[in-house]
């Protein structure tokens, strides 16, 4: 069972998370968009959308700290386990709170505000709650461990270092060991569960968006807007140009 949950599902997880997007991008591009509801409502949105998103970009961040960079390197510059076990529980749960608290809001948003929710799919549903799961599974785990001691061995607290960045280092590297993730808080285990299923959804909801960078807007031209003339006995392009405008010819 447990080379199954930490060898043979997160890769199949993977593979979907792979080919799924690659399917998406060759036969649904047109479906390859956020499905943006800015037009029927922005009073929340203007509130909910940077708060969530800014929150991930905290929460991938520190999950980025804390699975990729081994903790020998770490001390090799001299940051304490100390000091890196409060950094992680401050920024983690300033990151997780904001997370939540913008999801909140969009989801409340999706529920209450009709076209919103008329335009919401069964998909979008799904996303949203495995989502929600996995944020509110990792800020428990960050709680729980760090100031409940929770899972705690010999009086010392659970250090996810030593065990679930191994397994997740291993796992990207093609050498997952599942002896990593057997005998650790059943919370942490969930939450890299949970996160598997997201993974395997992914390509199938509006979350494809992420590798969506607009970088072809920093080498486009610019847009020119014109104005209509509203004056009295003015025609359409009888005014003179402005000074550094050409008239297009």
């Amino acid at each position: 069972m447990s080379v199954f949950l930490w060898v043979i599902f997160p890769y199949l997880c993977l593979a979907i998370f792979i080919v799924g997007h690659f399917w998406r991008y060759r036969y649904d591009k047109f479906g390859w968009t956020t499905r943006s509801s800015q037009l029927y409502e922005t009073r929340m949105l203007r509130w909910g959308s940077p708060l969530f998103h800014f929150g991930m970009l905290g929460v991938v961040g520190g999950h980025i700290i804390g699975l990729l960079l081994p903790k020998s390197w770490t001390d090799a510059i001299g940051f304490t386990e100390t000091a890196y076990h409060w950094l992680a529980l401050t920024g983690g749960l300033a990151a997780g709170i904001v997370t939540l608290l913008g999801m909140t809001i969009l989801i409340y948003r999706r529920r209450t505000v009709g076209p919103v929710f008329s335009a919401t799919t069964p998909m979008d549903k799904t996303m949203y709650f495995f989502l929600g799961l996995v944020i509110v599974l990792g800020m428990w785990n960050t709680v729980a461990s760090s100031l409940f001691g929770l899972g705690s061995v010999a009086g010392e607290h659970f250090n996810y270092r030593e065990s679930v960045s191994l397994w997740y280092r291993g796992f990207l590297s093609g050498n997952p060991s599942p002896s990593h993730m057997t005998g650790i808080p059943l919370g942490f285990q969930l939450h890299a569960f949970f996160a598997c299923i997201l993974f395997a959804l992914w390509p199938f909801t509006r979350l494809v968006h992420v590798f969506s960078a607009p970088v072809g807007y920093l080498t486009r031209p610019y847009i020119v807007y014109r104005s209509k003339d509203k004056r009295v006995g003015a025609g359409v392009g009888s005014r003179a140009p402005k000074r550094g405008w050409e008239k297009v010819q």
